[in-house]
């Protein structure tokens, strides 16, 4: 059996300000930032998880919040100089770190680089000053132009940038203005999203005014991707555009639901066993809860067991994200599961319209594209 690739997240809970968007597990900055300390507790995390994973190579490595740019150079070079220990890397491996324009330095960025980070995904979302004061951001539009070329002057050649629509007040115009201007940073990769109103978010709670209508919402995408594909840009998930094929390794293992371990407070992890069984866990959320259960091994909140009935839709519901689709034997190697487990569900989308009539791939047609959560509904 092919083995299922297995990468890792970590996850840094700290931001200078929380955005009232954003539903991530973020906690504004108020005292000094305890960095020796939790990367001694991010070590102790994957020390815990090393029996389920024994063995295996990671991947690829993301480092997300939060904002991890908040964290000197130092501590993340101490943090990836403890995980070269405890576990074998793939050479070359992608190491993203994420961060935002506002806490750029071009030294620490080298720093960064020198480290072993190699690819940067800035939180750019706007270059429009007002959307910017809109979505709560501390950084201006100089900034969010000048944080690419920073990146690259230290050293980066593979730069994602973080760009929504759909803002309050936001005109197709501005949009496509903001896009432009991303794609004039000459960046490796955009990943160009719709601004939702996720739970739990100051956004959902009191609704901004002005959000832009369905049919302003259609221009805004369907404008906006024939302008990346003009600039060389292919997309190859619904919100995720590359340049000369360098797509998010870190991602596509998600999406081709492949195992990640999770570490840092509020990290999820989905790990698979030879027996056939998936397990899904999580950690602790507040920092210093998980801090203290860390340093002992203990910073898992929750566990399950996958159920072999919700196979189907978990897999489908990744795999369908991408635009050219998956390999029919993928969905055996990933879930354990027989072809016959879908086979019926499949036939009725097909007849549908919805995927494509191919032997070898599982892939949406334009139409189930376009209705992507309905034509995921049939794998429920």
């Amino acid at each position: 059996m092919t083995p299922i690739p297995l990468s890792l997240y970590i996850h840094i809970p700290w931001c200078i300000k929380k955005c009232p968007y954003c539903d991530f597990n973020s906690h504004q900055i108020t005292d000094e930032l305890p960095e020796k300390v939790y990367v001694q507790a991010l070590l102790k995390d994957l020390e815990a998880e090393l029996p389920a994973i024994w063995g295996r190579r990671l991947e690829s490595i993301f480092i997300g919040g939060g904002t991890p740019s908040v964290f000197s150079a130092e501590a993340i070079d101490t943090l990836l100089s403890g995980l070269r220990t405890l576990l074998p890397l793939r050479p070359s491996m992608e190491i993203t770190l994420e961060a935002n324009p506002g806490t750029f330095e071009q030294e620490r960025f080298k720093a960064y680089r020198e480290a072993g980070i190699n690819r940067l995904s800035i939180g750019v979302q706007s270059f429009n000053a007002d959307h910017l004061t809109a979505l709560g951001r501390i950084h201006d539009n100089k900034e969010a132009i000048q944080a690419s070329h920073i990146a690259k002057q230290a050293g980066f050649d593979n730069v994602n940038l973080d760009l929504m629509f759909g803002l309050p007040k936001q005109s197709t115009a501005q949009a496509l203005g903001d896009l432009q201007q991303a794609i004039d940073c000459q960046p490796s990769h955009i990943s160009w999203y719709q601004l939702t109103l996720e739970p739990n978010t100051l956004f959902h709670h009191t609704p901004p005014a002005l959000l832009p209508t369905n049919d302003d919402l259609w221009d805004m995408q369907q404008q906006g991707q024939s302008l990346l594909e003009q600039a060389g840009f292919s997309q190859y998930e619904v919100s995720a555009y590359a340049k000369n094929n360098q797509r998010s390794q870190h991602n596509m293992n998600y999406w081709e639901f492949g195992d990640y371990v999770g570490i840092g407070a509020g990290a999820h992890g989905k790990i698979s066993s030879p027996d056939g069984s998936i397990q899904r866990y999580s950690k602790y959320r507040q920092p210093k809860q998980y801090m203290d259960l860390a340093i002992n091994g203990n910073a898992r909140s929750s566990e399950e067991q996958l159920e072999k009935s919700d196979l189907p839709f978990e897999f489908m519901l990744n795999a369908l994200r991408l635009k050219r689709g998956v390999e029919i034997n993928l969905f055996e190697e990933r879930t354990y599961l027989p072809f016959e487990q879908i086979k019926k569900k499949l036939q009725k989308a097909i007849q549908k319209g919805l995927i494509e009539d191919n032997n070898q791939i599982i892939k949406t047609s334009p139409k189930g594209w376009d209705f992507l959560n309905d034509t995921i509904e049939y794998f429920i």
